[in-house]
C-alpha cells in the first residue's frame, strides 16, 4: 500500500514538472514583460524546488526497495541543492550581469531537473512492470 503511495507521489511530481516545462515556462517570457517574468520566476523556483524536494523525500521514505529509496533520496537532495545552493547563485550571477556564470548555472539547473524527471519516469515504468 505504501509503495503505491510512493508511486503516486512520483507520478504527481512528473505531472508538475512536465506541466511547468511544457506549459508554464515557455509562456511566461512571451506573455509577461521581462521584468515581471523575472520576478515571477524568482518567486516560483524556490517554492517549486522545496515542494518537489519534500514530496520526493516522502516518496523515498515510502518506497519498498532500497535502490528506489536511495535513488529518490538522491533526487530529493538534488531538489534541496537546487533550492538552497544553486538558485541563489543563478540569481546572483544574473544580478551581477555575469553572463557566462549565469548561463552555466542555469544550464546545470535545467539539466538536473531533466535528469530527475527522467529518473521519475523510469521509477514509474519499473513500478508498472513489477505490478
Amino acid at each position: 500500500m505504501l509503495t503505491h503511495l510512493s508511486d503516486l507521489i512520483v507520478a504527481a511530481n512528473v505531472g508538475i514538472m512536465l506541466f511547468f516545462s511544457v506549459a508554464v515556462a515557455p509562456t511566461i517570457f512571451v506573455v509577461l514583460p521581462q521584468e515581471w517574468a523575472s520576478a515571477y520566476v524568482r518567486s516560483f523556483f524556490p517554492k517549486y524546488y522545496l515542494f518537489l524536494g519534500l514530496t520526493t523525500a516522502a516518496a523515498a521514505a515510502l518506497s519498498a526497495t532500497p535502490p528506489m529509496r536511495i535513488g529518490l533520496a538522491v533526487c530529493a537532495f538534488l531538489f534541496f541543492f537546487s533550492r538552497f545552493w544553486l538558485t541563489p547563485r543563478v540569481n546572483r550571477a544574473r544580478d551581477e550581469k555575469q553572463a557566462q556564470t549565469f548561463k552555466t548555472l542555469h544550464f546545470l539547473s535545467v539539466a538536473l531537473n531533466m535528469l530527475q524527471l527522467v529518473f521519475f519516469i523510469w521509477v514509474l515504468v519499473v513500478s508498472v512492470r513489477a505490478a
